[in-house]
């Protein structure tokens, strides 16, 4: 890809949503770390395992990524309350509903983040889509994409986000099938 149209996407990307709405995320994301570091200083965070906090501060890095780029976020860490697991992000972009699973690492490791959703993970989240499709108030099931985003917090650098759009599908066999 040349210059000019790694130029033409980022001006389209940056355009995606106006600048309002980009000042109001990033503020919000400021806002969000402030808080973060304040509870960390008292000590409110102290209960939970470093690894909980590590993924947490990923979700919230990968909530205000998907904004930046337009998506409309409507779930977090969305739960059924009778199929075990959750949902990290559900989010709609234009008519696309995406169930986004976050994984999050402090450190770039021989073995990517994104290898970590396995077919266990990706079974308990197909069960998990199944049943927040099914609860929607429409008639018809909207087209469905599963994603899974890398969040790389490495001390000292910037953040580095690496999104796989459309990772799987509703079946190991996936070939672009719709929900049943």
């Amino acid at each position: 890809m040349g210059w000019m149209e790694r130029t033409r996407i980022g001006w389209m990307e940056r355009t995606r949503i106006g600048w309002m709405e980009r000042a109001r995320i990033g503020w919000m994301e400021r806002a969000l770390d402030g808080l973060n570091g304040l509870a960390l200083r008292r000590g409110g965070a102290a209960a939970l395992p470093a690894h909980l906090i590590t993924g947490t501060d990923g979700e919230d890095a990968a909530f205000f990524y998907l904004r930046h780029k337009g998506y409309v976020v409507v779930a977090r860490r969305w739960v059924s309350g009778e199929l075990p697991g959750d949902i990290d992000l559900i989010a709609w972009l234009g008519p696309m509903l995406c169930f986004v699973e976050v994984k999050t690492r402090t450190a770039h490791d021989a073995t990517p983040a994104e290898v970590a959703v396995d077919s266990h993970k990706r079974t308990v989240l197909r069960r998990l889509a199944r049943q927040y499709v099914r609860q929607l108030p429409q008639e018809t099931a909207p087209p469905v994409r599963f994603d899974v985003l890398s969040v790389y917090l490495v001390p000292g650098k910037q953040r580095e986000f690496v999104h796989f759009e459309g990772n799987f599908g509703w079946s190991e066999r996936w070939e672009g099938e719709r929900l049943d």
